[in-house]
């Protein structure tokens, strides 16, 4: 065969062909991966990063793995120890206080990340251990007397001695948290059988709502923004309970639609009937059909309360007017109401929603919204009707907790590849995947991990293996992958939407451990693994675990990052003694900043 101009064209040796082909991929995988830590590092400040290719012909294949070469990363200022990147305080100043969104996630371009270890403060100790965390912990864990002060006449917490004490205590439940919840048990009944089991709660305090609810068997998110006093996340996931930094202002909520059971508000000072009722479009978006909203605080009871609310009974009558007309024109119904609480359910079918005219207001959303699209998703004044394909994904068609956490939910076949045998196996493989890591990390299932969080999950199997445990879990669903979430909350697990690009909604020191899947086979085309493993450090508890499972490829250069990072790490086989993946089973040491020990 000839060129064109009548040269002959040669053919190059097949093998040889192959082989060069198989190292350039190699060469160019690797520095994709890490070419922005070349550009962004400062010399002499950061960990130096370089990247090395070994490649080994097996079979006429070449097999590769990632060598990384670092040093230990620099202590953070001590002025860090509450640093949480995308919700920075002193960013807030950039963004407008229009509908609070300098609240919002504003995450800092790569060129300010920070490329240090955040320091704990000063006397920090491992936490006090679950069940008895949820009552108190240790003051120089959380050390903010500033809402302590605040808060005294309401009995959020106390200060006594070296503790922090948490009597139940809120602005609408000066008895106690306990009798609130009973008094709401007796207007929702659906919470004592099981019906009600995932709960959202929209300006937490320090979660003693959702705390509370934990001894009920009703697993619920505490939501509050990053505040520059109060740190209220930081207080709830000290005591173990679920909660994440966020705030209803001008993007949806990282959930998918038709997930929660429950929402509450307990005087969370939303303003609910402003800007179009844009919030509690998105509270209707996030609840399932037949789904409770419950609102304790003004304007319920303003008959009785409004003296002590700083207002007129004309105001408050008229605002709650508003709000039942609001109400109404979501499909909402009045459920049952008592002194401070009212409860509203959402239609638990389309019937209303095929009622309303096509001149209401507001006005149905269109197709081009996804309801479930949840990651920088801008909130927008229309409701989402749900979807009348679905037929058992209402509150009174899902089974009843426990049966709900091991039935394969119907939406987990409307997923590209999803189905109910594909569940079963999912399933099934992480019930083995969880006795073998139980083995290799014996402390997983006891009180010594409590906060826990999978990185990377699908359906949620490795939170259901641990169900049993003294362990919640925060299941993580990447917002470039298949959007699996719906599945988890179904099953009446709890999870959020995030990429790992950037840092995660909460504060530092918040989890005893973090378990991730081919996190960095996944993302590593996107997400500079330094950056990842930085975050993880941040999030980490001190003495906490990470258990990471990788292939081969990148096991050795996450060593190598995280012993820079002063964690210890032993690798271990897989179950199945795979030899495309290892587990590396790492610890985070305790230790001191070195201006809190020259201070001394």
């Amino acid at each position: 065969m000839k060129h064109k101009d009548g040269k002959p064209i040669t053919h190059p040796d097949k093998s040889s062909r192959a082989a060069s082909m198989a190292i350039m991929f190699v060469v160019l995988f690797g520095l994709s991966f890490y070419l922005g830590g070349i550009f962004c590092s400062e010399k002499g400040k950061f960990v130096t990063i370089n990247t090395q290719k070994t490649a080994e012909t097996f079979k006429g294949s070449a097999v590769a793995t990632l060598q990384v070469k670092s040093n230990s990363f620099p202590e953070c200022s001590i002025d860090y120890q509450d640093y949480t990147p995308c919700t920075d305080p002193k960013r807030w100043r950039k963004y407008g206080y229009y509908r609070l969104t300098l609240l919002e996630r504003h995450c800092p371009p790569i060129f300010e990340r920070k490329e240090c270890l955040i320091p704990p403060p000063n006397g920090y100790k491992p936490p006090i251990r679950w069940p008895k965390s949820k009552d108190e912990c240790w003051y120089r864990n959380v050390p903010y007397d500033w809402i302590n002060k605040q808060k005294s006449n309401q009995h959020w917490l106390i200060k006594k001695g070296e503790k922090f004490l948490f009597p139940g205590g809120g602005t609408m439940f000066p008895n106690g948290v306990s009798e609130y919840v009973d008094l709401m048990q007796d207007l929702i009944p659906e919470m004592k059988d099981g019906t009600i089991r995932t709960a959202l709660d929209t300006g937490c305090g320090v979660a003693s709502w959702g705390g509370d609810l934990l001894d009920r068997g009703i697993l619920t998110v505490s939501l509050a923004p990053r505040d520059n006093h109060e740190a209220q996340v930081q207080f709830a996931l000290e005591r173990g309970i679920p909660a994440i930094l966020g705030v209803i202002s001008t993007q949806r909520l990282p959930f998918p639609s038709n997930s929660f059971d429950m929402a509450h508000c307990s005087r969370c000072l939303i303003p609910w009937t402003e800007f179009g009722g844009i919030y509690l479009l998105e509270i209707h978006r996030i609840l399932r059909p037949g789904g409770f909203w419950v609102l304790s605080g003004p304007p319920v009871n303003y008959e009785n309360r409004w003296r002590g609310w700083n207002t007129t009974v004309e105001e408050q009558k008229s605002d709650y007017e508003k709000l039942q007309d609001l109400l109404t024109s979501l499909c909402f119904k009045m459920y049952n109401k008592k002194g401070d609480i009212a409860v509203w359910q959402k239609s638990p079918d389309n019937s209303c929603y095929d009622k309303l005219a096509k001149e209401t207001y507001p006005p149905k959303c269109d197709d081009s919204l996804e309801p479930d699209s949840a990651w920088y998703t801008p909130l927008r004044a229309c409701l989402v009707v749900p979807d009348p394909k679905l037929k058992k994904s209402g509150l009174a068609a899902v089974p009843k907790w426990p049966e709900r956490l091991n039935v394969a939910p119907e939406r987990a076949s409307l997923i590209d590849g999803g189905s109910s045998s594909a569940f079963n196996h999912d399933d099934s493989k992480w019930k083995n995947r969880v006795k073998h890591y139980k083995k290799l990390l014996p402390d997983l299932g006891t009180d010594k991990i409590r906060n826990a969080m999978d990185m990377n999950t699908v359906y949620g199997g490795f939170a259901s293996s641990l169900i049993k445990d003294p362990v919640w879990v925060m299941n993580v669903v990447s917002s470039y992958a298949t959007n699996t979430l719906p599945v988890v909350y179904d099953r009446g697990l709890i999870g959020t939407l995030h990429d790992w690009c950037e840092a995660f909604s909460t504060y530092p020191r918040t989890y005893d451990l973090l378990h991730l899947d081919g996190l960095f086979t996944e993302e590593s085309h996107r997400c500079e693994m330094k950056y990842v493993m930085l975050e993880m450090d941040r999030i980490l508890r001190p003495t906490g675990y990470a258990i990471i499972r990788e292939s081969n490829y990148y096991i050795n250069a996450i060593s190598s990052i995280a012993k820079g990072m002063r964690w210890v790490c032993h690798k271990q086989e897989t179950e199945d003694g795979s030899d495309k993946e290892k587990i590396l089973i790492c610890q985070k040491k305790l230790w001191q900043s070195s201006s809190n020990r020259r201070s001394r």
